[in-house]
Order: structure tokens, then C-alpha cells, then sequence
């Protein structure tokens, strides 16, 4: 359904075609929308901010990430659907009765005393690293990103920035993503899960990798053939596992093929995408071989 059915404010510029799926996917149609963090803190001052987005395409015709644009009308739907507070829905329906006390969607500042803190670590990659990797010694863009630094402010921890301001360790999210394997708890309508992790309903290739990006909704399937790598799950998974990486090396999935889940964090965001790659790699790699196919 379209977006403006649940949230009427989400209009002009073409926003009326956009449906919720295609915010899932990624393929809304505004990736860069603005929402930086002065209008973070008031609900209606981001509601208005959503209100003045123009779409760079047309819904449903490109995939990109839309690293923070499309999470933020996510939490608005959250709470006009059913009435709380996304933060407060998604502890309280979904993290709780999990189980899963690190895993944490805004913490309080006085609670926050064992939350690491994100740096930049690494070097950029030197030429001869980059000859390995591309043929050429042609200088590199800058690669250095301080955007997720500001995850360390205590206040904005607090707040709860949908799409990469969670808390968690590893373990919390390996066994979130259990929940997703065997619908623990039964969170989740059997027939909703199953499809939502298993079906496939973005091929449109991922400006990143050049590949089909294999998005389900919310999260990225790893498919066949030789391009499977390339969607961050490394080559020893089954065509079923499904997951999702982030900035700084940070994966997580689950495997129906073997019942494994598996989860890496870090808070050394390695500014060297080449390293940060050939570890999540090898990672993946040796976890999805803990289990014979």
C-alpha cells in the first residue's frame, strides 16, 4: 500500500506512489533525502522535513540504499500503525520477549557505561594495494567517513536513530537472527516471515557491487553463482541465507540450509575498504563452513 494511506503528510513530488515495500527495498526513489541531525529530535519537525522530499526517480524502477531516508518514515509508519513509539514497539514486541537485553533500539544516557566507542582505525590502502586489487595505481577518492561517529554522542544514542543507531553485541543479534530462522516466540505471521526472508523482489544490481542486489524486505538474499560474494554472506552459505552487512565490517545472517546465524561487530570503523572486505570474507567464509552441507 502507499505510504501516504498510513502517514497523509508523506505527499507532492510524486511521493504518492511510493508503498511501503518498496521503502523495505530500497527502491523509494530517495536515497539522499535530507534528515540530518538538527530535525532528528522533534517528531514534527521530521514529518515536515519528509513532507518537503522530492523522489531523484521514479518508485520502484532503481535500487540504492537508503541509508537513513527510508528508515525514518519506517519509524513514523511504526507509530501511527499501532500507536507507540517505534523505540518503545520495537523493545518492548520484539527485543523483549526475545530474550535480547543487549540489543537495544535508544538507551538511555545513564544506562550507556558499556557502550564502546566508534573510531576510525587503519590507513587508507596503499598503491601497492590497490594495484592487487584493480590493476591500476590511479589515486583513490578519500575514503575516510565520520558520518557513524556520531553515534557516540550520548544523546543521540539515546535517541535511537532507526536504520544504524541500535546497540547490541553479537551474540544478541546472531540470536535475533534465530528468531528469523524458527519464528521463535511466534513475533511474526509464519506466512509474512517466510516470504519477507525468502523471496527475492529486488534484482535491480547494487550501484556498489555491480551485482543483482537480491533484496527481500529489510534484508539482503544470497542467491547463486559466482557473484554471490559479492552481497556480503561470503561463498560457503546456502542460496537461502539471508542477512545484511553495514559500514566498518559489521554482518549478520542466518542460514536455512544449515541453521546457523552469525553475527560480527566492531567499533573500529577500518578506513580501508579493502582490508575491511577481505575480513568480512574470510569471516563469513569459516562460520558458514561450521556446519557440513
Amino acid at each position: 500500500r502507499p505510504v501516504v494511506d498510513y502517514l497523509p503528510e508523506f505527499t507532492g513530488q510524486g511521493k504518492e506512489r511510493v508503498t511501503v515495500e518498496q521503502l523495505l527495498c530500497h527502491t523509494a526513489g530517495f536515497p539522499q533525502a535530507p534528515m540530518a541531525p538538527p530535525h532528528w529530535w522533534e517528531r514534527s519537525t521530521r514529518i515536515e522535513q519528509m513532507r518537503r522530499w522530492h523522489l531523484d526517480w521514479e518508485p520502484g524502477s532503481r535500487f540504492v540504499y537508503h541509508a537513513t531516508s527510508a528508515h525514518w518514515v519506517l519509524g513514523e509508519l511504526i507509530e501511527r500503525v499501532s500507536g507507540h513509539d517505534y523505540r518503545e514497539y520495537a523493545n518492548r514486541e520484539i527485543l523483549d520477549p526475545l530474550g535480547l537485553d543487549a540489543f537495544r533500539l535508544g538507551v538511555a544516557i545513564e544506562e550507556q557505561g558499556d557502550i564502546e566507542t566508534l573510531s576510525r582505525v587503519g590507513e587508507q590502502p596503499s598503491r601497492e594495494e590497490r594495484e592487487a586489487v584493480t590493476g591500476s595505481s590511479v589515486e583513490w577518492p578519500n575514503m575516510i567517513d565520520d558520518s557513524l561517529l556520531v553515534l557516540n554522542e550520548p544523546d543521540v544514542r539515546q535517541l535511537g536513530v532507526p536504520g544504524g543507531g541500535a546497540v547490541s553485541n553479537a551474540a544478541d543479534v546472531a540470536l535475533f537472527y534465530q528468531a528469523l530462522l524458527h519464528n521463535t516466540e511466534a513475533l511474526w505471521s509464519d506466512q509474512v516471515l517466510s516470504d519477507a526472508v525468502g523471496r527475492v523482489r529486488v534484482d535491480y544490481p547494487d550501484p556498489m557491487t555491480g551485482v543483482p542486489a537480491n533484496r527481500g524486505l529489510g534484508v539482503v538474499i544470497a542467491g547463486e553463482g559466482p557473484q554471490v560474494g559479492f552481497r556480503g554472506m561470503g561463498k560457503t552459505v546456502s542460496p537461502a541465507a539471508f542477512g545484511h552487512n553495514g559500514m566498518g565490517g559489521q554482518i549478520a545472517w542466518a542460514d536455512p540450509g544449515t541453521g546457523l546465524s552469525f553475527c560480527l561487530l566492531t567499533s573500529g570503523l577500518d578506513v580501508n575498504p579493502i582490508r575491511s572486505a577481505r575480513l568480512g570474507a574470510a569471516v563469513n567464509n569459516r562460520a558458514g563452513s561450521c556446519v557440513a552441507a
